[in-house]
């Protein structure tokens, strides 16, 4: 099985590699974030209309970066375990 078929598996397009993958995922929660960080300014000068819209979007974006952050760790932990793997 190579590469690509394990991405097709994944739901990605075919051919996309690991890094491609992650960087989506980096530009998607970067993404959520700035929007968040727009929505609090705007709510901030009082210039929403819905507020729960506002909290929903706030609450996706935290537990977005949660993700990747618990993504990111596990990733360093098998790169850890690699690393002290004997040949």
């Amino acid at each position: 099985m190579g590469a690509g078929s394990v991405g097709a598996q994944a739901g990605a397009a075919p051919g996309t590699g690991f890094s491609d993958m992650v960087a989506q995922g980096l530009e998607r929660v970067n993404g959520q974030l700035l929007t968040s960080q727009t929505d609090l300014q705007r709510l901030a000068v009082g210039d929403v209309q819905n507020l729960h819209q506002v909290m929903i979007r706030l609450e996706e974006s935290r537990l977005s970066f949660q993700l990747m952050m618990q993504v990111r760790g596990r990733l360093l932990e098998a790169y850890q375990d690699v690393m002290r793997m004997q040949l």
